[in-house]
């Protein structure tokens, strides 16, 4: 009889995982998967001490345990975590510090633990304040995994329960792939148009509408930069029915997009959303999240009766992490180092794109960006499998990438806000190099065919067996 794997190895611990959890908490690389014991800044390592270049962790925003952050856990922690029905300045600090970023309309803070109750609360927020039900919703949306968000997320109930009649989904407004492209003279009020024309078929079946909620930069959807002056328009059109705007900053607020502190921010100085969410990189890994909302929205949830409580939410533990994460940002220029760093891999990627035809768009801003793979130009058909086999080649080069998208074929970048200039060489030197290979592989492929624009399409048995 074989001998058992060492007690802590990875074969024992993933014996363990299959054994005590859900199939349904899926990993990374199930073929594969990644025994991960320890991060530092813009790196994950394994139990053999290997080094990963983390490419996809937003959550640990200004890095894995940075060190200011962990020490300002560890010394609250030794002094008091209780709930906040008592007073307390840490909570209070925190707040003042978050509206500093914001507009000023936006002045009233709730906290809680997760994005998804964010949303949750969200959802609340609005239905209260307008006296209406229903909510608009991007196609391919994700905002939570709650039962009230997974009815809001088309990403998730399409294949659950189907779509319940008070939710409404407008398109997602993607110039490259979606109903009004590059070529639009004018892409943001086509797609705003849209959503009205939502609302109006809505209103026809005597709904009335809440809210419309949106990732401030849709990421589930494919890594999408709404054209600029959409979010605006869609304000206008969703306020006239009665409904309020809420932008979901979960995934991408806190500088990330390096020209302003929140990404709603690119549509335009004069625009404010209603109710703005925060969760993931608000913690750097600790369970906090916030909503943040209008005088007149807050009232009307308080006219109500009932009072609003969340045992750890706003704890002071909690709330020194938040402080500690917005003063590193501001200590370290992770804003501005994002617009360098960014605008740097953007540049690096531009050139793969003009060298490997897979490559159909490059899109994001910030450390916010996404890799459109295709298939074939013409068709813009995402190159799904290749797609899946780049990122399993980059995990043996010890680079964590992931992808989203409809086609699951978009490459996306959200990493440590440290994330550094040497980091963009290393990766996409690894990029053109598994991308030239494949390409070598499918030259020698004897099932290779001609796609109708003449060019071949990247598809060959040879890309499922490992280099």
């Amino acid at each position: 009889m074989a001998a058992d794997p060492a007690p802590h190895g990875k074969a024992a611990t993933l014996a363990r995982r299959r054994r005590l959890l859900s199939s349904s908490c899926r990993l990374f690389f199930p073929e594969d998967p990644i025994k991960i014991v320890r991060g530092q800044g813009q790196y994950m390592y394994d139990e053999q001490g290997a080094e990963y270049i983390d490419c996809i962790n937003n959550v640990a925003h200004v890095g894995h345990c940075h060190p200011l952050v962990v020490q300002a856990a560890h010394e609250q922690n030794q002094v008091l975590n209780t709930n906040s029905r008592y007073l307390h300045d840490n909570i209070l600090d925190f707040a003042q510090k978050l509206s500093e970023t914001l507009p000023e309309e936006l002045c009233v803070f709730y906290f809680l633990n997760s994005g998804s109750e964010a949303n949750d609360l969200a959802l609340r927020l609005a239905r209260q304040y307008t006296g209406h039900w229903d909510v608009v919703v991007l196609d391919h949306a994700y905002h939570g995994h709650l039962s009230s968000l997974i009815d809001i997320s088309p990403y998730k109930f399409r294949d659950l329960d189907g779509q319940k009649e008070w939710v409404h989904v407008a398109p997602l407004p993607d110039t490259y792939r979606g109903l009004y492209r590059e070529d639009h003279p004018n892409p943001a009020e086509a797609y705003a148009s849209e959503v009205k024309r939502v609302v109006s078929s809505a209103q026809e079946q005597g709904r009335q509408i809440a809210a419309f909620f949106a990732e401030s930069l849709p990421s589930v959807g494919g890594q999408i930069v709404p054209p600029a002056g959409y979010f605006p328009e869609v304000a206008e059109h969703i306020r006239k029915a009665g409904g309020v705007f809420v932008a979901d900053e979960i995934q991408v607020g806190f500088g990330r997009v390096g020209k302003h502190f929140w990404a709603f921010q690119l549509q335009g100085e004069d625009f404010v959303p209603d109710i703005v969410t925060m969760g993931k990189s608000i913690g750097n890994g600790h369970p906090v999240a916030c909503v943040a909302t209008t005088q007149a929205v807050a009232r009307a949830f308080e006219a109500t009766g009932v009072e609003y409580f969340n045992t750890f939410g706003g704890n002071p533990v909690s709330c020194a992490v938040g402080l500690a994460v917005l003063d590193v940002l501001e200590k370290e220029q992770l804003q501005a180092h994002a617009a360098c760093v960014g605008s740097f891999l953007m540049e690096l990627l531009q050139q793969q794109k003009a060298k490997h035809p897979i490559i159909g768009d490059i899109r994001g801003v910030g450390l916010f960006i996404g890799v459109d793979l295709i298939k074939d130009e013409a068709t813009r058909m995402p190159a799904t499998e290749e797609a899946d086999y780049l990122v399993s080649r980059m995990k043996e080069n010890y680079i964590l990438l992931s992808t989203d998208g409809p086609g699951r074929n978009v490459l996306k970048f959200k990493p440590p806000m440290c994330f550094s200039l040497d980091n963009v060489q290393h990766v996409v030197a690894k990029l053109d190099a598994i991308l030239t290979d494949m390409e070598e592989k499918v030259r020698s492929c004897e099932t290779l065919r001609p796609q109708p624009s003449g060019s071949p399409a990247l598809s060959c048995p040879l890309l499922g067996k490992k280099k």
